[in-house]
C-alpha cells in the first residue's frame, strides 16, 4: 500500500512538472524572440491568431474569423498568387492578410516574414479542401 501511495505521489508530481514545463510559451520553439529557431509555420497557433481580435493591435474587436467564420471562403487562398481585397491588389497571401488587419481590424500590419505571419499562413493553407 505504501508503494502504491508513493507511486501515486511521484506520478502527480511528474504530471505537474510536465504541465509547467510545457505551458511556458517562451520555451516553445518558434515563439516570439526567445532565441529558439523559428519553425516554418504552426497551423494551430495560426488558428489562435486568426481568432484573436487583438491581432496587429486591432481596435474594432473583430478577428479574421469575424468575416471568415471557420475559414469560410479561404479554402483556396493558399493556392493563389494574387488577391483583390476591398479594391486593392495584393501580390501575396501575406499582403492580403495585412490588408485585412489594417482595414477591417483597424490594426497595424504584422511582419510579413515573422512567426505570427508564418503561423496564420500555415492555418489558411490548412483550410484547403
Amino acid at each position: 500500500m505504501k508503494n502504491l501511495k508513493l507511486l501515486l505521489v511521484v506520478a502527480v508530481i511528474a504530471g505537474l512538472v510536465f504541465i509547467y514545463e510545457t505551458s511556458r510559451a517562451e520555451d516553445v520553439p518558434g515563439y516570439g524572440t526567445s532565441g529558439h529557431v523559428e519553425k516554418i509555420g504552426d497551423a494551430a497557433k495560426g488558428k489562435v491568431l486568426f481568432n484573436d481580435p487583438k491581432l496587429g493591435n486591432g481596435t474594432t474587436g473583430k478577428s479574421c474569423n469575424s468575416c471568415h467564420p471557420n475559414g469560410r471562403n479561404l479554402e483556396h487562398a493558399g493556392e493563389k498568387t494574387a488577391f483583390n481585397i476591398m479594391g486593392k491588389k495584393q501580390g501575396s497571401l501575406e499582403e492580403a492578410v495585412n490588408i485585412c488587419i489594417e482595414m477591417p481590424l483597424k490594426g497595424k500590419a504584422i511582419d510579413p516574414k515573422g512567426q505570427d505571419m508564418k503561423d496564420i499562413v500555415s492555418y489558411i493553407k490548412s483550410l484547403k479542401k
